[in-house]
């Protein structure tokens, strides 16, 4: 049921509301904000709010960048301008007398979208595929690894030793996953309770990992429910002693962590799928074609908004259900993009590539402009790859590291016209920070290998 601003008024008044998170997405696809006193928003914060500009230009850490064009110290780190957009108003059940809504960001002076904040980049790929008569669905599964530590146990030691929820492989695993409910339980009627309608959660593929699924939307929604599923999870898994991990690839010796991305085509009003046509081969209609053919084309120079960080391409090892090959197929898991739902209206193509670490406004503006070019420029779909596409010879692979993905990132015309120069730059400029950042670092690999022996 739809969360409305005539119903968070009438529950500041009668005391069930005091707290309003006004929040904005990162870069990392966090929520930063601000918590409100509930009266004061009701009166006149839900008009709009301020930030400080360094939100858009940080790292993990929330270092203050140098190289960025939309802000620096040279330029005195202004305001930003945070506008709810109250349609995704919605109660938090799983915090007391609390209520969260997303927000926009404007230009403290202009008041016109920040170009380069993840929704605003979304945003203008959405109304792209609208102009064309078009409507994006897609629905993204989240996979992460749950602790028995509390996050401050895990950092005070230093994320050794930690204790997995499970003690082996629980993929589809019943008896395993009822040992986790305490907070899977929790995250899904949380979920559901605010709004966002949970399909179901399961163990996945390696012990203590989870996936969380729900039920997809149009592209801006599934993103904004993307970004809260998450801060969910790390919530109430604080709550209950616990932790979690996003990491694409935490360990080395477990599987990685992934967020696949399911898309398809609809007719604005969502009643044609425009993906589906009966008679054609696999039920794929032309303009599907052309979309996934786009989706291949450009499969390197979106790779860095599917895989941002070092830490990601660390997950793409073959036999792992991560894949390395950027081909598509019918219903088959070793390939980058899997065809599902063949000769139904649910026809859609799941991407594969992108793990648990993306920003998902930014994951689906990259796949959404990759499909427009496939369809403007009218490609041709090449044959499904058939086989295990670990083993392939000859076939398009998915960037080996960020350096790569960065390198395609720079190059490409594609996201140049789509995004715009300076918001491709800034996030090339994001990618040259976190390799920077990696390559003058020394890890325990290094050491233990090299401490004595070198």
């Amino acid at each position: 049921m739809t969360y409305t601003f005539d119903d968070l008024k009438k529950d500041v008044a009668e005391g069930r509301i005091d707290t309003v998170l006004a929040c904005l997405v990162d870069m990392q696809g966090r929520l930063m904000g601000k918590r409100f006193q509930a009266e004061y928003f009701v009166e006149s914060a839900y008009e709009e709010t301020h930030s400080c500009n360094y939100l858009l230009a940080t790292d993990m850490e929330m270092e203050t960048v140098s190289g960025y064009k939309s802000t620096s110290w040279a330029a005195g780190y202004g305001d930003y301008t945070m506008k709810p957009d109250l349609a995704t108003l919605r109660k938090l059940p799983w915090l007391e007398g609390t209520a969260l809504v997303l927000c926009d960001v404007l230009d403290h002076h202009t008041h016109a979208e920040v170009p380069h904040s993840p929704r605003a980049i979304l945003k203008r790929q959405v109304k792209r595929l609208e102009a064309m008569g078009l409507k994006a669905y897609m629905a993204s599964e989240l996979e992460f690894f749950l602790f028995d530590q509390s996050f401050d146990d895990a950092r005070e030691s230093g994320y050794r030793d930690l204790r997995l929820a499970s003690g082996y492989n629980e993929d589809y695993h019943i008896f395993q996953t009822t040992k986790e409910e305490d907070v899977m339980r929790a995250l899904r009627n949380g979920l559901q309770g605010a709004g966002i309608p949970v399909e179901n959660s399961k163990g996945e593929a390696s012990a203590g990992q989870e996936e969380i699924n729900v039920r997809y939307a149009d592209a801006l929604a599934m993103a904004d429910r993307h970004s809260i599923i998450k801060n969910a999870t790390k919530e109430i898994a604080w709550q209950r002693g616990k932790s979690v991990t996003f990491l694409a690839k935490w360990n080395y010796t477990a599987a990685g962590s992934s967020s696949h991305i399911h898309q398809s085509l609809w007719s604005v009003d969502g009643k044609e799928p425009k993906f589906f046509e009966k008679d054609a081969r696999y039920g794929m209609s032309d303009l599907m074609r052309s979309y996934v053919a786009g989706l291949l084309a450009h499969a390197s120079e979106i790779t860095y908004f599917l895989a941002p960080y070092i830490n990601s391409y660390k997950r793409f090892v073959a036999g792992t259900f991560a894949p390395t090959k950027a081909v598509w197929s019918k219903d088959n898991r070793t390939a980058g993009y899997r065809l599902c739902g063949e000769g139904t209206k649910g026809i859609r193509i799941e991407c594969r590539v992108g793990g648990s670490d993306l920003n998902p406004y930014l994951a689906m503006a990259a796949l959404i402009a990759a499909g427009i070019a496939g369809i403007e420029g009218k490609l041709e779909l090449e044959a499904p790859f058939e086989g295990d596409a670990y083993g392939g010879k000859d076939i398009r692979e998915i960037p080996k590291t960020l350096r790569g993905a960065a390198a395609a990132l720079k190059e490409s015309e594609m996201l140049r016209e789509a995004f715009g120069d300076d918001v491709v730059d800034h996030y090339l400029r994001a990618a040259e920070w976190e390799q920077e950042e990696y390559d003058r670092r020394i890890t325990d690999w290094e050491v233990a290998r090299g401490f004595e022996r070198a």
